[in-house]
């Protein structure tokens, strides 16, 4: 029957055709599954990188991020494969049930039983070879570890006669390392009896049961079949899925894990970034920054900057920080904003403590902006609505025509010009960051002789237009002017803070009397008797 045959190998070559752009398909449509469940795991990474970096005491670690990011593709190029594994023993298992089903339902029935125990076996193995996977990359890390630490210091190990007791600590993470290398390859037998089960026994148990088949009125061609069906259609389908899982994705649930728990993603926790929406304003009454008893060392035998200081801001006040060199001016701003953690003592804004709060949350109670101004290689637009996404073209505008900005805007090409961090100076880098914190729905504004490089006319301004802008502002002063413009001043000295209008200041601090003769470059007036 010529005929027939030829008729239906064109079918089997369209039926192929349709496959192959099925295929083609099936590669696009993976990408837009995979790549957003990369790019998630990416920003996970990146929020838990700035979380560390950023968080009191917390110190940026690009090598943990490098490492997290590695991890990142290894889990993307593994999820991928187990999608088109999983894909393609679900069609080819399926066609070749179909296939035996149209031959016989007996002979299907034969077939299936064994290869559903050989899937069950495997899927009921699964979690002990995660385990396994799981304490396999411990022992690993933990070798790396000991061995790396063991090489840095060898020579303090042998001055200090400690080589057979490092030795020995070192020899133990190798037999631990080994151990779960051994347990792991043990684990193979597992799959291998998932294979014998799902892959090799239909065959068997067809062969055998030939005779019967046959004496109930399956033809040889049909047994012939069915054999063909299990031999080029289930088994290597099996195989797959049992090698793909069992390998790719015990690394899979294994690297992922390690992400998940070394990256945490709390629910509902807002990601790390810019404030989007003005801050909740505190109670009537509640002051804008209360800190108490706050001592602070940069080391623990060196001599506290700051011991014991406090000070408390209602909402709307203006605050000037004046001291010697080395008095924790910095420190201060830097304890207020959260950047920094006290030995001792509390800081709240807007009745929030602090040091409870994340990053973020701490993002939306203040801004601070340093004495080097940080700014990004973008738009200008980006540059100045970085801490308020949502501003339109209107309030940026007002911002910068408020700061005296308006014509370093013009210069730059207006809000789409390009911003290169090199081509501006100190004083324009200041200015633009300045806007940006004008612009920011913080209360809190915490200005760390943050207008050192501009001119006096344009810090002035700048000044002026914080202190009218909503919400409570403090400056660590750098000119006499600072502290004139602000309705009280914060004296730092090494001894207690002492908090005063200009006048009463001058009236009863030598120390401040000293910082404003410097500042005048002529004595300061005495104070009365």
């Amino acid at each position: 029957r010529l005929g027939a045959g030829l008729g239906r190998v064109a079918a089997l070559g369209a039926a192929v055709l349709v496959g192959a752009v099925a295929t083609g398909r099936t590669y696009g449509s993976l990408g837009a599954v995979v790549e957003p469940f990369r790019d998630d795991l990416a920003a996970r990474v990146v929020r838990a990188a700035l979380h560390d970096a950023t968080r009191p005491g917390g110190r940026p670690d690009s090598a943990a991020a490098a490492r997290l990011s590695h991890q990142v593709e290894l889990v993307r190029d593994t999820f991928a494969g187990l999608l088109m594994v999983t894909r393609g023993f679900l069609f080819a298992a399926g066609a070749a049930l179909i296939g035996l089903l149209a031959l016989d339902p007996v002979v299907a029935a034969l077939v299936a039983a064994p290869l559903v125990a050989g899937v069950v076996v495997f899927l009921a193995a699964l979690p002990a070879m995660a385990g396994q996977q799981r304490r396999y990359v411990r022992a690993g890390e933990e070798l790396g570890r000991a061995a790396s630490a063991a090489l840095a210091g060898h020579r303090d190990v042998r001055a200090c006669g400690a080589a057979g007791r490092v030795v020995a600590d070192v020899g133990a993470r190798v037999a631990d390392q080994a151990a779960a290398e051994r347990t792991l390859a043990r684990m193979a037998a597992v799959r291998s009896l998932s294979l014998g089960l799902g892959g090799w026994l239909p065959l068997a148990v067809l062969l055998l049961a030939a005779p019967w088949l046959v004496d109930r009125g399956l033809t040889a061609g049909a047994v012939l079949g069915a054999l063909v069906y299990v031999s080029t259609g289930l088994q290597p389908a099996l195989h797959a899925l049992v090698q793909g899982v069992g390998g790719g994705g015990l690394r899979y649930v294994v690297t992922l894990d390690r992400i998940l728990r070394t990256c945490p993603d709390e629910a509902g926790e807002p990601p790390v970034g810019p404030p989007d929406a003005a801050p909740v304003p505190p109670d009537a009454g509640t002051p804008a920054v209360c800190a108490r008893g706050l001592t602070f060392r940069y080391g623990v035998a060196a001599r506290p900057v700051l011991e014991d200081a406090g000070v408390t801001l209602a909402a709307g006040e203006h605050l000037a920080v004046v001291g010697p060199s080395g008095a924790g001016k910095s420190t201060l701003a830097a304890l207020l904003s959260g950047l920094l953690a006290p030995q001792a003592g509390t800081v709240r804004l807007g009745g929030v403590p602090v040091a409870d709060a994340p990053p973020e949350a701490q993002a939306r109670l203040r801004v601070l902006v340093p004495q080097e101004a940080y700014v990004f290689t973008g738009s200008l637009a980006d540059n100045l609505r970085y801490l308020r996404p949502d501003a339109d073209d209107a309030t940026v505008a007002a911002a910068l025509d408020a700061l005296g900005a308006g014509p370093l805007a013009t210069r730059l090409g207006g809000l789409a010009g390009e911003v290169t961090p090199a081509a501006l100076s100190a004083g324009e880098r200041q200015l633009i960051a300045a806007v940006r914190a004008y612009l920011s729905p913080a209360p809190l504004v915490l200005l760390d002789e943050a207008t050192c490089h501009l001119d006096p006319p344009t810090e002035a301004r700048v000044e002026e237009a914080f202190a009218r802008r909503p919400g409570t502002l403090v400056v660590i002063a750098h000119r006499i002017s600072s502290a004139v413009r602000a309705r009280r001043v914060l004296v730092l000295d090494g001894a207690r803070p002492d908090v005063g209008t200009h006048e009463e200041l001058l009236a009863r601090s030598a120390t401040y009397r000293e910082l404003v003769g410097h500042w005048d470059a002529r004595p300061a007036p005495a104070a009365r008797s």
